[in-house]
């Protein structure tokens, strides 16, 4: 389908709106490897956002839920916003706003990737400490919980 027109550029939007909530950085370039020029792509997510259909924050709060839920942590979630090209300010409003609890976070993917419990030796202590900053916590949070410190 060529992307040649306002309304193709549009209905395209629109599509990949109605399967998840997109950031404008993330819709544009998806529009622009569809070939759609850059003028139309403007015009077409311009009027969207007037219409409400494009939100970065319902963007933004949708992807920090998602990921929370998975398993992640508040670095991670934060660089990989990053990376989407949204800017630091609304990161952080959207992280504080998810008002998520990171410690019961970090202590449910805890027991649930290392069901033994606290880790017995160095190596292991090391293996639980990179696995958990790789989901996005910090050393702090991490250390805490490994010296048994957040365990109800």
């Amino acid at each position: 389908m060529m992307l040649d027109t306002l309304v193709a550029v549009r209905r395209t939007a629109m599509d990949l709106l109605a399967r998840r909530e997109h950031g404008r950085v993330e819709l544009t370039r998806k529009l622009r490897l569809r070939g759609a020029p850059v003028e139309l792509i403007d015009s077409a997510l311009d009027r969207l956002a007037e219409e409400g259909l494009l939100s970065e924050s319902r963007y933004l709060d949708s992807f920090v839920s998602s990921k929370a839920r998975s398993g992640y942590g508040p670095l991670r979630i934060r660089e990989e916003l990053a990376q989407r090209g949204l800017p630091r300010a609304a990161i952080e409003q959207a992280l504080a706003a998810a008002d998520i609890d990171w410690s019961a976070q970090l202590r449910e993917l805890w027991q649930r990737k290392f069901p033994a419990g606290l880790p017995t030796d160095v190596r292991e202590r090391a293996k639980q400490g990179r696995f958990l900053a790789y989901r996005g916590f910090s050393q702090e949070q991490i250390g805490r919980l490994l010296r048994g410190a957040d365990l109800d």
